[in-house]
């Protein structure tokens, strides 16, 4: 992995990422903190530190003697919580420079459509 934020930031998100997308779907069990640092070749140590802050932002629940499992209703909380942070890493900026260019809500529906089609 090749990021400028913490290794165990992009496991979670990885792990995240598989949930929106169906490959690991509610309820389904979890690869465990060792299978991750297998695969990602990092310390178990910061593997279960992203597992961790999945559990913790009520993602991934642990079931005793089993494992990690999805919780449900997980894939609905990552993508409320993603679409908040889009919209303010993408959409106030964009809102905020549209408004100094004097652009108003259909200039920048137009522009968005045309570099949509492009």
């Amino acid at each position: 992995m090749e990021d400028a934020r913490p290794i165990f930031v992009q496991i979670a998100e990885h792990l995240q990422s598989a949930i929106i997308e169906g490959t690991l779907p509610e309820e389904a069990q979890a690869p465990s903190t060792n299978e991750l640092a297998a695969f990602h070749r990092i310390n178990p140590a910061t593997a279960a530190k992203g597992v961790s802050q999945l559990v913790a932002d009520g993602v991934l629940y642990k079931r005793r003697g089993i494992g990690m499992f999805v919780c449900t209703g997980a894939r609905a909380r990552i993508l409320d919580r993603r679409r908040q942070q889009f919209a303010e890493q993408y959409v106030r900026p964009l809102l905020a420079e549209a408004a100094r260019l004097g652009l108003d809500t259909e200039d920048l529906k137009k522009t968005i459509e045309s570099e949509a089609g492009s």
